[in-house]
């Protein structure tokens, strides 16, 4: 049995470490996978829904993208790179799926409701913003993803997805969509916090590290880090938990036995935060180098950019295509 797995970013900015850890490395396992297909969408439309008075913005990110997934290694002869907007079968499944669902809800969809209140859309919600887990069941369901992996904030929009698969399935009597599996974090996998501490890395905050920085702003980053307010002179005690450089040195590093020496010494008193956000440096700039230079390679590889998305893009019409058909044959509305 063949699996196929469906991801996606919404241009709308650089990919920065928490994509890398939260997103990317998993899907350069996936693509290694036997009997296994991935569908890696830029999510155009759906960034859209709240930057509609900016369309600059997305067009502008787009490539940058696409530029972050070929410089950590996603190979577009083994992923299929897709633009949303170029596959019109999913704007017409999402208008069939719309049918399904109640405005209310959708009101009570937990991730559209904590994205409303960032976003200070209560007194002014943007239709499409609402839709937003129906175009995105139109994305799963189009590919009849049987994987679909997600951070935990986005598992209510899946469960929505689920909800559509059923009662779409149930209506027409037929079993044409196919309800996908949920792929949530492993334990401690969680999407990357931000160097402030204060939640998980995000280009709206402002808080992250972009795979694209270079050395200097990326030291100038980590030294700024979050650590331990009150760890104000070398031989203070000072805490592990919350402390930013430690938990990323528990993502990134691979010495555990020294990372485990520092956390008794920081703890104990003696080592002063310099020394420590240092040594996150060296471990960070070996990891982002490689990531940094492909990138460089392939930045004005324009042609060859373009051919990546138009041969992707139209691989995934063609499966969206052949979806759509069977939906509206089951729905009794392909009159000839």
């Amino acid at each position: 049995m063949t699996h196929t797995y469906l991801t996606g970013d919404r241009p709308t900015g650089k990919l920065h470490l928490g994509h890398y850890v939260g997103s990317l490395k998993n899907r350069l396992s996936i693509q290694e996978l036997p009997n296994t297909e991935q569908f890696i969408m830029i999510a155009d439309q759906q960034a859209l829904t709240d930057n509609a008075n900016n369309p600059k913005k997305i067009q502008d990110n787009l490539k940058e993208v696409l530029l972050d997934y070929l410089a950590v290694g996603i190979n577009p002869e083994q992923s299929t790179i897709f633009i949303q907007s170029k596959i019109p079968q999913l704007s017409e499944l999402m208008m069939y799926y719309l049918n399904l669902v109640t405005v209310s809800r959708l009101h009570r969809n937990p991730t559209v409701k904590t994205e409303m209140k960032e976003k200070n859309f209560e007194t002014s919600l943007p239709a499409g913003f609402l839709t937003y887990p129906v175009s995105q069941a139109a994305d799963i369901t189009a590919f009849k993803a049987t994987h679909v992996p997600v951070g935990g904030d986005q598992l209510p929009m899946l469960e929505q997805t689920k909800e559509i698969v059923r009662s779409f399935n149930r209506i027409y009597h037929t079993d044409t969509l196919v309800e996908p599996e949920i792929i949530l974090p492993k334990k401690n996998h969680e999407r990357l916090k931000g160097l402030d501490g204060l939640g998980k890395m995000s280009k709206s905050l402002n808080n992250g590290i972009y795979l694209s920085d270079d050395e200097g702003v990326i030291k100038q980053k980590i030294m700024g880090m979050y650590t331990d307010p009150h760890h104000i002179h070398v031989n203070d005690p000072g805490q592990i938990k919350g402390n930013m450089v430690f938990e990323y040195l528990d993502v990134f590093g691979t010495d555990h036995e020294k990372i485990n020496q520092l956390k008794e010494q920081y703890q104990q008193g003696g080592l002063g935060d310099v020394k420590l956000k240092l040594y996150l440096n060296d471990i960070l700039q070996d990891t982002l180098r490689p990531i940094r230079e492909r990138r460089a390679e392939l930045e004005n590889q324009e042609d060859y950019l373009l051919t990546i998305l138009k041969k992707g893009s139209l691989k995934a019409e063609a499966q969206a295509a052949i979806t759509l058909d069977e939906v509206k044959k089951a729905m009794g509305i392909n009159y000839y």
